[in-house]
């Protein structure tokens, strides 16, 4: 719980927000209502353990923070998320009532536990810790299976050691999401590679047909699945730009969207910044997406 001034309204709410639902709880101190509603709300913030933060404002004290929200009678709460009033309600409600408002706007005590899993194996793996966020990755994914992104970096993390088929069956929940998911369906093409490429020792047979004739993309397009397959992604995206230069459209569009997936897997987890600054951009990541807008468009 939190003490609301005009000073750090900014930080305690519109930026804690962000990241942790904040819900506001106009009272006074003659107000009979809000010593009821009060230990209700501190109550249910201690059960929820940290699915919200509980943030009060003094009427009395802080006229103008009640002032910014139009606030006419106490007591009035308002839940903020992303910096924005989403709902609210004034008068005290009984604690089921309160219960039944915050569960329908915050994730449940799985959602928060995935996410700060997902957020700890990110961190790890920045450190080269790959056995702690693959610890951490399979937690989350087994306490919230919606969680999209702690299975994309679970499955990925997965192929890069060479568990092939602990990542497919780690992926096998999510496969009829590749339609619709852009980074799911580039997990599925990079286990596509592999597959493809199973038993092939190098690229020498490819490499004479594409002698014979550069524009015989399926040889280029094997060969860049294969150097996939190898995790040599900055080749394997060399290989996929000769076939889009020639071709742009070539065999529905498989160099391009391949290219994409192999941008997507091999982009790093964000590094945390101060607010209002852009995470910067992994370098090869942003020289190869130059090259493909480069081609596409051209």
């Amino acid at each position: 719980m939190v003490d609301i001034t005009l000073q750090n309204f900014k930080e305690e709410v519109l930026q804690a927000s962000q990241t942790t639902p904040v819900l506001l709880d106009f009272w006074a101190t003659w107000c009979g209502p809000c010593q009821s509603l009060g230990p209700v709300l501190e109550k249910v913030e201690a059960d929820y353990q940290g699915r919200f933060i509980l943030a009060k404002v003094d009427v009395d004290s802080q006229q103008q923070v009640a002032s910014m929200f139009g606030v006419r009678s106490v007591p009035t709460v308002v839940l903020m998320v992303d910096g924005q009033p989403v709902d609210g309600f004034t008068g005290a409600l009984p604690e089921q009532q309160v219960r039944a408002f915050l569960d329908q706007h915050l994730p449940s005590a799985e959602e928060v536990e995935a996410e700060h899993d997902t957020q700890e194996a990110e961190e790890a793996l920045l450190e080269g810790d790959t056995e702690t966020a693959l610890q951490k990755l399979e937690h989350a994914v087994n306490t919230d299976p919606d969680n999209e992104a702690a299975r994309f970096d679970y499955v990925k993390v997965l192929l890069q050691m060479g568990r092939t088929d602990d990542a497919k069956v780690a992926f096998a929940p999510v496969i009829a999401k590749t339609v619709a998911v852009r980074r799911l369906d580039s997990l599925q093409r990079w286990m596509q590679a592999i597959d493809a490429s199973e038993g092939v020792a190098d690229t020498q047979a490819w490499d004479a047909a594409i002698a014979a004739n550069k524009r015989d993309f399926a040889a280029r397009f094997a060969r860049a699945q294969w150097l996939m397959a190898q995790q040599r992604w900055t080749d394997a995206m060399d290989e996929l730009l000769e076939i889009l230069m020639r071709d742009k459209n070539w065999n529905e569009d498989a160099a391009r969207k391949t290219y994409i997936a192999v941008l997507d897997v091999i982009e790093p987890p964000k590094v945390a910044v101060a607010e209002g600054q852009i995470p910067p951009e992994d370098p090869t990541v942003a020289t190869y997406r130059r090259r493909l807008s480069s081609v596409v468009l051209s």
